[in-house]
């Protein structure tokens, strides 16, 4: 009578455990996911788009055109081909552990405001993170659109292997000077831009 008794008991006790179990797993809170920052770049479909009134190709020898490169955008969407950049543009290659880079954006920053619809100011964040990118952009407002180079195939491209770099692309889309000297403030740059670009920057 004893081992019929509990025959009968184990499955109800089972049944009991495992509506425990599943009350409990109902009842564990799940974390909700955290929501994103929103970008402090610019989104980069307009770097596809002429400037309104670019200035053409200044005289002298043609550069190389940009390299054979797609790159994500850093606010999503498609990714971007540099061969489709469409000049005159401004290229800064940065990353957010490089001193030098993170004094030259505001003045890069700047000069995106002044541009005037004349020629593009672009990003291009090689080697570091996402969330370092991020901080950095907040921290000095900068605004203008960012490209995602998370190895660094631009620079191998180009056969440099500096930071910061900035590139100077004319109107044609072909490299007119690749500098490396360092941090560029707003001086130097207006300078390099008048003279690569053929721009004025007031």
């Amino acid at each position: 009578m004893t081992g019929r008794l509990a025959y009968l008991l184990v499955p109800l006790l089972l049944a009991v455990a495992g509506c425990t179990g599943t009350t409990a797993q109902q009842e564990s809170p799940v974390p909700a996911a955290r929501p994103e920052r929103p970008s402090p770049f610019a989104d980069c479909a307009p770097l596809t788009a002429a400037p309104p009134s670019a200035a053409p190709a200044p005289a002298g020898s043609p550069g190389d055109p940009l390299p054979e490169l797609t790159l994500s955008c850093f606010t999503g969407g498609a990714p971007v081909s540099l061969r489709d950049v469409k000049g005159p543009a401004v290229i800064n290659v940065w990353a957010s552990w490089c001193p030098p880079c993170r004094k030259e954006l505001p003045a890069f920053q700047r000069l995106s405001e002044r541009a005037e619809g004349r020629f593009q100011v672009i990003g291009v964040n090689s080697r570091d993170s996402r969330g370092g990118a991020q901080s950095i952009g907040e921290d000095f407002d900068v605004r203008f659109p960012m490209l995602i180079d998370q190895g660094d195939a631009f620079e191998r491209a180009l056969r440099r292997n500096a930071f910061p770099l900035t590139v100077f692309v004319d109107a044609d889309g072909r490299i007119r000077h690749t500098d490396s000297t360092g941090a560029l403030d707003d001086a130097r740059l207006a300078e390099l831009v008048r003279k690569h670009l053929g721009a004025e920057v007031t």
